[in-house]
């Protein structure tokens, strides 16, 4: 029988697991929910885990035994006291296979660079970066705690200081923004003042979602907004250069994947995030990445079980990942 690889990424949100053969066909597909033990707890995360497999499984009429490679990302897999609960959870599906386990960072990281290292910059509702060495035997990262640790920048931490922003012009510390209207708009506030009140006491709320208000207030011409998004591209850039620091790719030339949702506004956010890394990595290209991330996961999986995925292998996931074949069976 063929190799089968089983490759599954756990979101936050959502859950997603693909099952290809050897040459990168498409066998089956499963989803679920969230899976973050964050925000489900490690029986959530079972749960989640189960319903996505069995599944994948079912629609590509196998059963768990014939696995022969098995490659998670898993979103709040960020320390190693984690591990050994996640394994757990995994365990329960029955897999004989052997499997790798990575933050779902890095599913990005494989499935989006040419040759599955380089460095994974993410901005979706918040941010991260994490990196590997060509080798796979080093790994840069930074938290990923945000604003807390004194990173940013995702949509949450680029609506915060864009809070900041409109609080300034109510107290004239700063300059009047087309931001103001946009929130008032998307809060249903009268004023600013019941904005602000509102905010600071609870009653309303501005979530990631607001950071599209961001992009078409600066693609509007509003300077305050286009300072906003400069700044959050910079910080993007700044985790890059703290994970190229750490692997020591200064001088090497590599790729840096560009994840997440933010990275839709486009150039505004990009530049100034180029311009940071390649003043200090001059190497550095950045791409986007266009394959779903549970490709990653499959790519994970038959490294696992001692597959080198050729260039053809990866092509060919590529291709059946923009053809929407993940996510139709």
């Amino acid at each position: 029988m063929d190799k089968i690889y089983l490759g599954v990424d756990v979101g936050s949100s959502k859950t997603h697991a693909l099952i290809v053969d050897a040459a990168g066909r498409l066998l089956g597909f499963g989803e679920g929910g969230a899976g973050n033990h964050e925000v489900v707890g490690y029986d959530g995360l079972k749960n989640v885990l189960d319903r996505a497999t069995a599944q994948a499984l079912q629609s590509a009429a196998l059963l768990a035994d014939q696995i022969s490679g098995a490659g998670y990302g898993v979103a709040g897999y960020d320390w190693p006291s984690q591990r050994q609960p996640i394994l757990q959870a995994i365990a329960a599906l029955g897999l004989k296979a052997p499997l790798e386990l990575v933050n779902d960072v890095t599913l990005g990281l494989l499935a989006g660079s040419s040759e599955g290292w380089g460095v994974a910059v993410v901005s979706g509702a918040g941010c991260n970066c994490r990196g590997w060495d060509r080798q796979r035997r080093r790994e840069g990262r930074v938290t990923g705690n945000g604003f807390w640790m004194g990173e940013g920048a995702g949509a949450s931490e680029l609506v915060a200081r864009a809070v900041q922003a409109v609080a300034h012009e109510w107290t004239r510390r700063g300059s009047a923004t087309q931001l103001t209207p946009a929130f008032l708009a998307h809060t249903a506030s009268a004023s600013l003042a019941e904005l602000l009140e509102g905010l600071a006491t609870g009653q309303k709320a501005l979530g990631p979602e607001a950071a599209l208000l961001v992009f078409q207030a600066a693609y509007g011409g509003d300077s305050v907004a286009v300072e906003l998004i400069e700044w959050a591209g910079r910080e993007l850039g700044e985790l890059a250069k703290c994970v190229i620091r750490q692997l020591e790719f200064e001088a090497l030339e590599f790729e840096v994947v560009m994840i997440g949702s933010m990275f839709e506004g486009g150039a505004m956010l990009a530049e100034p995030m180029r311009r940071s890394i390649q003043a200090y990595a001059p190497g550095a290209r950045l791409v986007r990445l266009s394959a779903p991330p549970v490709i990653g996961a499959v790519l994970l999986g038959m490294e696992a079980a001692g597959v080198t995925p050729a260039p053809e292998l990866r092509q060919a996931l590529r291709v059946l990942a923009l053809r929407g074949q993940t996510t139709s069976k």
